[in-house]
């Protein structure tokens, strides 16, 4: 649990320095690569909770 928060606290920090710095977002620029992130993401935090 920790480290889910660690996680979204991270990519939040990361999220507001590329804006506030004028940087391009680290992400993918349509829908369907951010849907596809969200699915990488949450398979990997499903898999660590089954291995746990």
């Amino acid at each position: 649990m920790m480290l889910t928060v660690l996680g979204l606290v991270l990519a939040l920090a990361i999220g507001m320095g590329c804006r506030l710095l004028d940087v391009p977002l680290p992400a993918p620029p349509r829908l369907q690569g951010a849907l596809l992130v969200v699915a990488m993401t949450a398979g990997f935090l499903v898999a660590e909770r089954m291995h746990a």
